[in-house]
């Protein structure tokens, strides 16, 4: 096996919503793979600073409200200019809201869809914009969802944008693939983070997702991490609107 197809050495990579949990997971896999992690959220990357430090690997910390579309353009054009050329994208942050369907509000809805899918498809199309002006090679990596596939309940919001998701990753993948980008997607099952913590503290909740995982485990942001690498890495040149479950074998079951 040729290890070097695994490396991102010399490779900036975003990682947006990289102060916690999966994002910060992604953004250490990508260190320890050799890459420079631009972090961006809008809260402190103090702690994924210094786990980052801990391994000897190089971050960048940005502060930006990403429910803004033209706040996170603006951003990312600035970081391009300052640190870049960036060479891949980890579209991750986002958030949820659990409510009933009857009681969704408009924000509840709104809120939720403008951070993971139309901030998603902005900073997609800005990359996609930079690349394709300097005829360069790129990558981008969506995290979708179990209910990128399933229904779920009380998230009506989430789900429906993280089946847009994976949709705008097939698409982008469609019109870019020729043009040297590279638009695939990891869909996490169920990892330890802040936005699993209700499910986890509840213990009926929590033993009936348990009961079902084939694993018999929730999974932890490395393991989502690691799969961001091998969709950053040259390992999957012929890759385009892909999407890999990591699931502990949900979808399987």
């Amino acid at each position: 096996m040729d290890l070097s197809a695994f490396s991102l050495s010399g490779k900036t990579i975003m990682v947006t919503g990289a102060n916690t949990g999966i994002g910060q997971g992604i953004a250490l896999s990508v260190g320890r793979a050799g890459g420079r992690v631009i972090a961006v959220g809008r809260s402190t990357m103090d702690e994924t600073a210094e786990l980052m430090a801990s391994i000897g690997a190089e971050l960048v910390a940005v502060q930006a409200d990403l429910g803004s579309t033209s706040d996170a353009q603006a951003m990312f054009d600035a970081a391009w200019d300052k640190h870049g050329p960036i060479d891949g994208l980890v579209n991750n942050a986002g958030i949820i809201k659990r409510v009933d369907a009857v009681d969704f509000t408009e924000d509840d809805w709104d809120s939720v869809m403008d951070i993971n899918l139309k901030t998603m498809f902005f900073l997609s199309q800005s990359l996609g914009r930079k690349a394709i002006a300097a005829e360069r090679e790129a990558r981008i990596v969506n995290i979708a969802s179990m209910l990128s596939f399933q229904g779920g309940i009380r998230v009506a919001s989430y789900t429906a944008s993280k089946s847009g998701v994976l949709g705008i990753t097939r698409l982008l993948a469609n019109e870019w693939a020729a043009k040297g980008i590279n638009v695939n997607a990891v869909a996490p099952g169920y990892i330890e983070t802040n936005n699993t913590e209700a499910l986890r503290n509840d213990p009926d909740r929590s033993a009936a997702i348990l009961g079902r995982i084939p694993a018999g485990r929730w999974g932890v942001p490395s393991d989502i991490g690691d799969a961001a690498v091998f969709l950053l890495a040259p390992a999957s040149n012929y890759m385009h609107g892909a999407v890999i479950p990591v699931d502990g074998g949900w979808l399987a079951r």
